[in-house]
C-alpha cells in the first residue's frame, strides 16, 4: 500500500497534493537526465503475504495481536485482519542468492507461525484461501490502520455505490454482489522485485510485459472462491473486479481499471508510466509528510523520497509496477512482479522467482527488441490465457507463433531462465535446483492450482464443499509446512481435517445455493412436479428481486392432493387452478449466513421444523436443512479415510 502516512483529502488539500506530485514528477525526469542512479550492485528483492487461519482452518483475525507478538520491523499489516505481510532484505543478484532467499523467507515465515501459534492461529501461503467466506469480508475486518480505511472510502466514493458486483466464470460461475471493497483482502501475492538500471528500464520493463502469461501459467495457485472453480489465477479477476471504480454507461468509452495489464509497450522511460497513471486515474489519498522540494535536495547532492508520487503510484495496481526508491542515501528504479500468487510453499515461489528473474536477465539476449517481435495485444491475451487456464493455456509468441505453454516453458523459456540466471552469476546448484522443480511441474503437470481443483473436485462427490475445502485447507498447511515442491504433493483427503469442529462454524459454510425457487403465482401443479423431479422436501418462494415471501413444503402440498383429490391423479387440465401463494408458508421462519450452525440447529429443533431459509437483507441466500448438518454429522461418528 505504501506510506501509512495518508489520508482522504478535502478538494483543495487534493490540489495541493497534485501541484507537488507534478513537481514530483518534473525531479524524476531531472534525475534521469542527470544520471544519478545506482547502477552497481543489482539486488532483488521479495514481499510475502500471507493469510492466519484457526483451528477450523478459517480466517482468523488476529493480525495485530500477532504483530505485537512477533515484535519485528519486517513485518507489517495488509488490508484484511487475517492478513499479514513480511519483507525480505534486499540481495545482491548473484551467488547463492536464490538458495538465501528461500532460507530467509523460511526464517521469517517460521517467525510469524511462532507468534501465530502462541495465540492460537496459524499462517498459510496461499492465492486466496479456501475457506474464506463472503461473511469475513465485512469492513469490521478491515485492519485498523488509518491508509486503509482512507483508500477503502476514496475507492467507494468514485464507484458511486455501496455494492461492488463479481462475476467471474471458470468450471462454477461466480455472480454476487458485495458491499465492502474488503474483497481485495482474499488475495495474497509473492511479489518479486528486482533493481534495473535507467537506461535498461525500457527494454526490461517490456520483457516482463511479454513474460507475465508464462510465467503465470506454470506459478497458479488460486482457482477456489466461496467453493467455486473459477479461473486458475482467480486472483487476478478478484483483485481487478474489488478495486474498480468504472460504471456502466450507455457509450463505449474505454477506460482503464486501476488494476491493469497496461496497454501499450514503453518507447522512451519510466516517465512514461507514471504519465499515463496520472493522466488516468484520479488521486486518491493525501500525504501528511511535509513535501520537500526535491529541486533543492538535488542541488545539495540528496537523493528526493519523491513521497507524493510514490503515494499516488501505490494506488494504481499494474500488475507490473514500476517503482522508485532511495536507499542508503541512493536513488534506484525497480520494476516489481506482482503477478506471482503466494504459495504453495517457500521452494515453489523461490522457483517462480527463479524463472521470472532469469527471464528478465536472458530473454533479451535472444530478442533484443520485444516489441519488434511480438504485439502487445498478444502479450496481454497471454497473461488471461493463463489466468483461466494455467498450464493448459496457449499463447501466441514472438512472430505470432502459437505454442502450448508447456512446450514454449520446457523448450524455450526454461532453458533461457537458466542462461540469464548464468550470466547475473547465480550459483549454478542453485539454478539447477530451481529450474528442475519447474521442471517437474511440467512433468506431472501439477501446479497448486490443478491440485486444488483435483482434490476439490474428488472430494465433493462424496463431501460436502464445506468439508472439502476444509480438508484442502488442512493439506496445504501440513504439506506446506515440509516445503515440499507442489508436484510432488499427494492430493488432499478428508482425514487431513483432524479435529475439526462444524459445530463452531456457520451457517454460510452449509447451506445450499444451487436453488430450484418459484413465483408466488405458479400454478401448484408445476411446485408438484419440481418436487418430484429433484426429490425436494422445501421450495422456497421469491419475487422477482430475488427477496423470499414464502416457503412450500412437501407435507403442506401433500395435505392439499390428499385433501382434494384423496390420492387420486386427474389430469392436469382437469385439476383446480391453485396458485403457490395460496399453499405456501408466508412468513417462514429464516437465518442470517453469518449465523452459527448450532443456533441454526437450535432455531429448528425449538420450532420443529426442518428448513431454514437463509436470508441477509431479506435476499435469498440458500437453505439450511436438517440433512444438511446430518450428512457431516453422520460421517464424524464414522473413522475418516
Amino acid at each position: 500500500m505504501g506510506s501509512e502516512k495518508v489520508f482522504l483529502p478535502s478538494t483543495t488539500e487534493l490540489q495541493h497534493f497534485v501541484i507537488n506530485l507534478l513537481k514530483d514528477l518534473r525531479a524524476l525526469d531531472t534525475m534521469l537526465e542527470q544520471d544519478v542512479f545506482e547502477k552497481n550492485p543489482i539486488r532483488i528483492g521479495a514481499e510475502q503475504e500471507l493469510c492466519l487461519i484457526d483451528k477450523n482452518w478459517k480466517p482468523a483475525m488476529k493480525n495485530m495481536e500477532v504483530l505485537a507478538k512477533a515484535n519485528n520491523k519486517l513485518f507489517t499489516t495488509e488490508l484484511a485482519r487475517f492478513n499479514l505481510e513480511t519483507n525480505m532484505e534486499p540481495l545482491e543478484f548473484k551467488g547463492k542468492c536464490l538458495s538465501v532467499m528461500e532460507k530467509t523467507l523460511l526464517d521469517l515465515v517460521g517467525k510469524l507461525r511462532k507468534a501465530a501459534n502462541s495465540l492460537d492461529v496459524d499462517v498459510i501461503l496461499t492465492g486466496i484461501l479456501p475457506t474464506i467466506r463472503k461473511f469475513d469480508l465485512t469492513m469490521e475486518n478491515l485492519t485498523p490502520v488509518e491508509r486503509y480505511r482512507a483508500l477503502c472510502e476514496a475507492l467507494q466514493d468514485l464507484r458511486g455505490t455501496e455494492h461492488l458486483e463479481l462475476k467471474i466464470n471458470g468450471t462454477d460461475q461466480l455472480m454476487t454482489a458485495h458491499d465492502s471493497p474488503l474483497m481485495e483482502g482474499c488475495n495474497t501475492g509473492f511479489q518479486v522485485h528486482l533493481q534495473v538500471k535507467p537506461e535498461e528500464f525500457v527494454e526490461k520493463y517490456n520483457i516482463a510485459q511479454a513474460i507475465a502469461g508464462p510465467a503465470l501459467a506454470i506459478a497458479t495457485n488460486s482457482p477456489i472462491l466461496f467453493g467455486y472453480r473459477l479461473w486458475h489465477e482467480t486472483r487476478i479477476a478478484l483483485f481487478q473486479q474489488s478495486i474498480d471504480v468504472r460504471t456502466v454507461g450507455n457509450n463505449l468509452r474505454n477506460r482503464s481499471a486501476r488494476v491493469m495489464f497496461g496497454n501499450r509497450w514503453v518507447k522512451n522511460s519510466i516517465l512514461e508510466i507514471y504519465k499515463e497513471d496520472i493522466m488516468r486515474f484520479k488521486v486518491l489519498l493525501g500525504s501528511t509528510k511535509k513535501h520537500q522540494d526535491p529541486f533543492e535536495l538535488l542541488k545539495k547532492g540528496k537523493m528526493p523520497s519523491l513521497d507524493h508520487l510514490l503515494v499516488h503510484n501505490s494506488t494504481v495496481y499494474r500488475w507490473n509496477r514500476p517503482c522508485y526508491g532511495v536507499a542508503n542515501g541512493k536513488a534506484h528504479l525497480r520494476i516489481e512482479n506482482r503477478v506471482l500468487p503466494s504459495g504453495p510453499t517457500v521452494k515453489d515461489e523461490v522457483a517462480n522467482a527463479a524463472l521470472w528473474l532469469g527471464l528478465m536477465n536472458g530473454l533479451g539476449d535472444h530478442y533484443k527488441n520485444i516489441p519488434d517481435v511480438m504485439e502487445f495485444d498478444h502479450a496481454k491475451m497471454n497473461f488471461l490465457r493463463a489466468c483461466r487456464n494455467g498450464m493448459n493455456s496457449s499463447f501466441t509468441w514472438v512472430n505470432g507463433k502459437e505454442v502450448y505453454a508447456t512446450e514454449l516453458l520446457a523448450k524455450e523459456l526454461l532453458p533461457i531462465a537458466a542462461e540469464g540466471l548464468k550470466k547475473a552469476g547465480v550459483d549454478k546448484t542453485d539454478i539447477k535446483h530451481y529450474m528442475d522443480i519447474l521442471k517437474g511441474r511440467i512433468k506431472t503437470g501439477q501446479t497448486g492450482s490443478q491440485w486444488m481443483l483435483d482434490s476439490y473436485t474428488k472430494l465433493i462427490k462424496t463431501h460436502s464443499r464445506e468439508e472439502a475445502r476444509a480438508a484442502i485447507t488442512a493439506s496445504i498447511s501440513q504439506q506446506q509446512k515440509e516445503n515440499i515442491p507442489i508436484h510432488k504433493w499427494k492430493p488432499a483427503t478428508i482425514g487431513s481435517i483432524g479435529s475439526w469442529k462444524p459445530s463452531e462454524l456457520l451457517v454460510e459454510d452449509f447451506m445450499q445455493t444451487d436453488l430450484f425457487t418459484v413465483y408466488e403465482d405458479d400454478i401448484i401443479q408445476l411446485v408438484a412436479e419440481i418436487m418430484d423431479w429433484e426429490r425436494l422436501k422445501y421450495v422456497p418462494v421469491e419475487n422477482k428481486d430475488g427477496k423470499l415471501i414464502g416457503l412450500m413444503t412437501a407435507r403442506n402440498l401433500m395435505r392439499y392432493l390428499l385433501k382434494s383429490y384423496g390420492g387420486e391423479k386427474l389430469p392436469l387440465e382437469e385439476q383446480e387452478m391453485v396458485t403457490v401463494k395460496d399453499l405456501m408458508i408466508k412468513e417462514p421462519i429464516t437465518i442470517g449466513p453469518g449465523d452459527s450452525l448450532s443456533k441454526a440447529i437450535e432455531v429448528m429443533q425449538s420450532n420443529d421444523i426442518g428448513c431454514l431459509p437463509v436470508i441477509k437483507q431479506g435476499e435469498l441466500l440458500g437453505i439450511m436443512t436438517e440433512q444438511d448438518y446430518l450428512n457431516v454429522a453422520g460421517r464424524l461418528i464414522y473413522n475418516r479415510k
